[in-house]
């Protein structure tokens, strides 16, 4: 199922409220049960992300074909992988 614009605006709104990546992806998993969740560190990924929240990093994840990637497609995504900004050494 492809994110809409005004999906995600929603989305990125409602995360800017959380500070901790458990209880987000928490809430988010209940108000959009049709979008996969994952969460990570965000020293876990190289791809760039698709937008930063405070200390959320946001990666599309399109898991229409056989793997699972990251997109920068909203059109191709159908989950959302949340990364947890990680301070460098």
């Amino acid at each position: 199922m492809a994110l809409g614009a005004g999906e995600i605006a929603k989305i990125e709104q409602e995360l800017a409220s959380f500070d901790d990546v458990s209880q987000a992806c928490a809430a988010l998993r209940q108000r959009y049960p049709h979008l996969a969740w994952i969460r990570c560190d965000s020293s876990d990924l190289t791809e760039t992300p698709f937008c930063s929240i405070r200390q959320f990093d946001v990666h599309l994840l399109d898991s229409a074909d056989l793997c699972m990637r990251i997109t920068d497609d909203p059109t191709r995504a159908t989950g959302i992988v949340l990364a947890t900004k990680v301070a460098g050494p």
